[in-house]
């Protein structure tokens, strides 16, 4: 027969804020539970408000929203545990920090901030460094003519991206994202501030309430309203991470990486690999790389900058 140990349940981890970190519990047999740690007055709580180990902390073992984790010393009655280890992650995400990421989704305005072409692609770059699958999503398009609409999803599409448009406000599309939600066990929307994240898990997750801020009028960017991150059950068993907003994605990187972060590269080097290994795309006698694209400019730019920041 099948014991449970009560100094010691696994779960995840779903919100931090502070120094706490909320931690959801497995699945687990309410009863042997019961026999287990003796009466509660209530069922026994899914989630439990923990802190680290101090151990993990001397070993400098951060803890992230979406680690899978060991947790002791629990007190079922005010729903307190301690960490004590963390499994292994399969993905990392750093900025923002999530553990086990399957799936991001950056969200990016068509009005109101305007589509940033610049700004797009270094969320882009962070996306494909964490080696992640990446969507992209387009907010508020309920601001734009519906020809302006399909024009942009197609040329997102062109750089190599799974595109769709939504509107939060009339719920156009909403279908669509559930489907994209659908394709991970956990997703990341993340994005610049303003362009309507808070906006769009409202819409998704009525009951979480989440507080929404205005465009500040001068710069024409939205103020951070998430204030840390958590994780939102979105059906299926999928969850979905609302991250903290930032304006400008970091793209440091090994300048011979960079290309590869280019769906436009990868696949003219898939088809037709370029004769030199080392080879960075620019003005190389022979290179075999074809250079007229949109975002090639952007390519070139951002290589300079990573070689300028390693002299």
């Amino acid at each position: 027969m099948a014991t449970f140990d009560k100094e010691a349940v696994f779960g995840m981890v779903v919100a931090l804020q502070a120094n706490y970190l909320e931690v959801e519990l497995d699945n687990f047999d309410e009863t042997l539970l019961s026999q287990s740690i003796g009466a509660l007055k209530d069922s026994p709580p899914k989630r439990l408000l923990c802190t680290r180990r101090n151990r993990l902390i001397h070993k400098g073992l951060e803890v992230n929203v979406g680690d899978r984790v060991l947790i002791e010393a629990i007190d079922w009655q005010l729903s307190r545990a301690v960490i004590s280890d963390v499994k292994p992650r399969n993905t990392f995400l750093p900025r923002p920090a999530v553990s086990n990421v399957t799936l991001i989704i950056i969200a990016l305005s068509l009005k109101n901030p305007s589509f940033d072409i610049d700004q797009a692609s270094r969320f882009l770059i962070a996306g494909e460094l964490s080696g992640v699958d990446v969507k992209l999503l387009l907010t508020k398009r309920d601001l734009v003519e519906l020809g302006e609409v399909d024009q942009q999803v197609e040329r997102l599409r062109a750089w190599g991206y799974e595109t769709i448009a939504i509107s939060s406000k009339t719920g156009v599309a909403i279908e669509e994202i559930n489907e994209f939600l659908g394709t991970g066990q956990l997703s990341v929307l993340c994005g610049p501030s303003g362009v309507g994240k808070t906006s769009l898990l409202n819409l998704l997750l009525p009951k979480a309430s989440l507080p929404v801020g205005d465009l500040s009028g001068k710069l024409q960017r939205g103020r951070h309203t998430t204030r840390h991150i958590e994780l939102y059950p979105v059906g299926n068993g999928s969850r979905l991470a609302d991250t903290p907003g930032f304006n400008r994605a970091h793209i440091g990187t090994n300048p011979n990486k960079l290309a590869i972060c280019f769906p436009e590269i990868r696949i003219q080097l898939h088809n037709f690999p370029c004769r030199f290994r080392d080879c960075l795309h620019r003005d190389e006698l022979g290179c075999g790389i074809d250079k007229s694209w949109e975002r090639y400019p952007f390519y070139r730019l951002y290589l300079e900058e990573i070689l300028n920041s390693c002299r």
